[in-house]
């Protein structure tokens, strides 16, 4: 019978596991632990412990599902990391996360956690709906499930500010330093948008409290970048032969991975430049570069992908028309651009298409197409955006948009129903319900409150640039559209 990884887990010679003690203190509490925090924060950990030790284990929390505590819990917190490329795969066991609460069980226990005096760093993926944004104003959605609940009731949280706010309530009111808020989700300006949505909930509780967040806790602001797909069936079976062991937490991802951080810590942090982190003044053109480049060609490809009948990125780039289109975008993105220090434009763009292409990674593109609403604004209209007020094309741009109004329709080309899994889906829904006039759907959906940038939507010619592009998806089909899109990008 095969056993299962644990601490105690005699390891092949070809796994490297973790090579430091792990009976350290807990100096990260990190929010919503899924695949992406696994393969990327926590592998920088890993890197850091071994490397020169420190209080820097991880205590995880999920803010939602059990699943991925029921997962760790019994493996000691040990998980298996697959890095898929294109010469074959590598496993590798990593240590740096200590356990994983599950707040819905004990949220207790994690205030316990984000309170200690040993926790000097409380970071986040917990994916751009998590934070309860309100796109209009910028601020708290007072609608968000979470953070209504917590506003009426701050000391007993159930969403990440809650939390955040609450556990600081409580450090304050017993004499112990704040810590640093990482956040580390695909959001503009992530650490200003964080520390501004956690100051406007502590206001509404204590303005004193507010004040003490606004002199003592930092926020700084990070880009993430390294493609993690979901994990399968074959991922255990990898895991199986290439450990010995079972592995029921285990996740894949490809060999790239970029993590670039503002140096502004209230009170220290691991040495993550042993993984490759580097730390700079403004993060802001990294992340512009990314959202716009990477993530902006991400949601083209995976609208056009997924309608067009391609499951995964990987089979998009063999199309050879959907690959001059992403290498279309992401020119364009960049031209969207001021200079990146470090950085040569054209390089990124050829190294992106190369990941894109990895024959070993399964990116779905359905789930990159998720959460379309939280993620087209930073990632296809500030871009359109900037392309607008410079003069530039914005071709790119409407059939990236329409690609999405015809991927929210929420039907496949043969007639198969699918769910969009977005915060606005039932919104979109009563939009475009039976709808099928390209120019109806466009001036709904270009109305939808909050999303669409008043000058771009009222730009000249840029609806009539969108309803038709959206007309030759329906009216023949997603594989046309692409086909005449490319066949005039190659003009």
């Amino acid at each position: 019978m095969t056993s299962r990884l644990n601490a105690g887990s005699q390891l092949p010679d070809t796994v490297q596991g973790p090579r430091y003690d792990r009976n350290r203190p807990s100096g990260i509490v990190h929010l919503g632990v899924g695949a992406f925090h696994k393969a990327h924060q926590a592998v920088y950990t890993d890197d850091a412990l071994a490397q020169s030790g420190g209080g820097w284990m991880i205590q995880g929390v999920s803010l939602r599902s059990a699943d991925v505590a029921d997962g760790l819990n019994p493996q000691d917190g040990l998980y298996t990391l697959l890095t898929r490329g294109p010469d074959g795969v590598a496993a590798r066991v990593v240590g740096s996360i200590r356990e994983v609460l599950v707040a819905p069980r004990a949220p207790l226990a994690v205030l316990d956690a984000l309170a200690a005096p040993e926790t000097r760093i409380v970071s986040l993926t917990i994916t751009e709906k998590g934070y309860g944004l309100d796109p209009k104003s910028g601020g708290l959605d007072r609608g968000h499930a979470a953070v209504a609940a917590d506003l009426a009731n701050p000391r007993a949280p159930q969403g990440a500010v809650g939390y955040i706010v609450e556990a600081l309530r409580r450090r304050r009111e017993a004499g112990l330093p704040s810590f640093t808020v990482l956040c580390c989700d695909n959001l503009p300006s992530n650490g200003r948008v964080l520390r501004r949505l956690v100051i406007e909930f502590a206001e509404a509780a204590d303005s004193g409290l507010a004040a003490f967040i606004r002199e003592n806790v930092a926020f700084p602001s990070t880009m993430v970048d390294r493609i993690t797909p979901a994990s399968t069936d074959k991922t255990a079976a990898d895991v199986l032969a290439l450990t010995g062991v079972e592995d029921r937490a285990a996740v894949e991802t490809e060999p790239f991975t970029q993590w670039i951080i503002e140096d502004e810590f209230t009170a220290g942090r691991p040495e993550w430049e042993a993984g490759g982190a580097v730390f700079v003044k403004d993060v802001a053109p990294y992340e512009k570069m990314k959202l716009r480049m990477l993530n902006g060609a991400h949601s083209m490809l995976a609208y056009a992908g997924y309608v067009a009948g391609h499951a995964y990125v990987r089979d998009v780039m063999k199309d050879a028309d959907l690959a001059a289109l992403v290498k279309r975008h992401q020119t364009e993105a960049a031209r969207t651009l001021d200079p990146v220090p470090g950085i040569d434009l054209d390089s990124y763009g050829n190294e992106l298409r190369a990941r894109f292409k990895n024959p070993a990674i399964a990116h779905m593109t359905y789930q990159i197409a998720m959460d379309g609403t939280q993620k087209l604004p930073q990632r296809i209209l500030e871009p359109a955006l900037v392309a607008l007020r410079r003069g530039l094309p914005l071709d790119a741009y409407a059939f990236a948009v329409a690609a999405w109004m015809r991927y929210v329709l929420g039907m496949s080309e043969t007639g198969e129903t699918y769910t969009l899994r977005d915060p606005r889906e039932a919104e979109i829904a009563a939009l475009v319900e039976g709808q099928r006039d390209a120019g109806s759907i466009v001036d709904r959906l270009l109305a939808l409150p909050g999303l669409f940038p008043v000058d771009l939507a009222a730009a000249p010619g840029w609806d009539t640039a969108v309803k038709r592009r959206l007309e030759t998806m329906l009216a023949k089909s997603m594989r046309s559209a692409i086909a005449e899109e490319a066949e005039r990008c190659r003009a």
